[in-house]
């Protein structure tokens, strides 16, 4: 466990060490989280909008993409999420293939490039009592509707929970979805990388070291994933950075290694409690993320992550369009997608919206004097 840092380091020193190209220690990076004098803060955003020069360069980036949450009927209960329903509740819901083509359909007419599919663990998702036919039944059905669309689909802990149902290993469920056509892996239900606060905020997830042991099979199969970190609720300052020194180590392994595939982005996911259950959400004590620290933790991870995942994106919908503005001036060098819907963080109580039109993003990046460009999911221009 990482201690308080008292005055003993010098912020320009750790500074001055991240621009010579030289990864911070943990120690620095918790320092650099501590700071708290505007004028200290201001020298870490500029550092971080150095980086984020230097490392992805000056063109912001987004991506036209819809996401599709086909179920909330869940088994699991995590103590953040307000989307998650029991089967037969108010609310509950379940996608039809014909529904699923429908969003589609609207998608590509609308020019995406990709579709983000993700779901609730829904025990009925079955074909002939097994779970894997029914992913890879979604997965087929899509790709041959829609060859051209790149699908970013199903979470590690969907992984973990196929395998757990139809007794397979984490690998032969990566490699049949990946024949089936699914293209890359999100790094969603990271949450923290650390288990203390798992078994407080989602005690029925993965553990972190499967989370990492999944997101690393699939690098080894030649599946890029993304990584995210869930911050702002219960988790500490030394904590966050232990979560991006675990991100740091996974993508070094990935380099080291010569895998196929490695993470190709860092989202960093603001806490939205507004209507996520009660017990949390008076723990935490506020609604809404603070806007402040996300961008000082945005500009950190940046120093930290840059020199091996040189792509950082804001959450839009968690911190509205501004506040997501505001942090390409903290070191993100990507605003997104434009969704096209967005359930979970909408039904948590977010104000960002659930939709934003390619010109509406433009517009954005363009207010801060810096060009853009339409990227598919692995970061390659359109």
């Amino acid at each position: 466990m990482l201690k308080t840092i008292k005055s003993d380091k010098n912020s320009n020193n750790i500074l001055e060490k991240a621009l010579n190209n030289r990864d911070v220690s943990p120690e620095d990076a918790l320092f650099l989280l501590q700071q708290t004098e505007p004028e200290q803060i201001e020298e870490i955003r500029q550092t971080a909008n150095q980086l984020r020069q230097k490392q992805a360069g000056e063109i912001v980036t987004f991506i036209i993409n819809r996401n599709i949450n086909f179920t909330n009927i869940c088994e699991q209960h995590c103590s953040f999420c307000a989307f998650r329903r029991d089967a037969g509740e108010s609310g509950a819901y379940w996608l039809g293939i014909e529904q699923i083509l429908e969003k589609a359909t609207d998608a590509a007419n609308r020019g995406a490039t990709e579709i983000c599919m993700q779901g609730g663990l829904n025990l009925d998702a079955k074909i002939d009592g097994k779970s894997l036919p029914y992913y890879l039944r979604l997965v087929e059905t899509l790709k041959q509707e829609f060859p051209f669309l790149h699908l970013h689909a199903f979470s590690p802990q969907e992984v973990q929970f196929i395998a757990r149902e139809d007794d397979l290993s984490y690998r032969e469920v990566i490699q049949a979805l990946q024949i089936a056509g699914v293209g890359s892996m999100p790094g969603t239900a990271a949450e923290v990388l650390e288990d203390k606060i798992r078994r407080v905020i989602c005690p029925e997830k993965i553990d972190a070291a499967t989370w990492l042991e999944i997101v690393g099979t699939a690098h080894q199969l030649g599946m890029p994933t993304t990584s995210t970190l869930l911050s702002g609720h219960i988790e500490s300052p030394q904590q966050q950075v232990s979560h991006l020194e675990k991100l740091r180590q996974l993508q070094q392994n990935a380099v080291r290694q010569g895998y196929g595939a490695k993470i190709t982005e860092f989202i960093l996911l603001p806490f939205v409690g507004q209507e996520a259950p009660k017990p949390l959400r008076r723990r935490v004590g506020r609604d809404q993320p603070i806007l402040q620290d996300a961008l000082l933790l945005s500009a950190v991870a940046r120093i930290y992550l840059g020199n091996w995942i040189p792509n950082h994106q804001p959450s839009w919908v968690k911190l509205g369009l501004d506040g997501a503005v505001e942090a390409l001036r903290w070191g993100c060098n990507d605003l997104g997608g434009t969704l096209m819907e967005e359930h979970i963080t909408t039904m948590a109580g977010a104000k960002g919206g659930t939709c934003m039109e390619p010109e509406t993003l433009k517009s954005a990046i363009a207010s801060i004097h810096r060009p853009y460009q339409e990227r598919n999911t692995l970061y390659h221009p359109v």
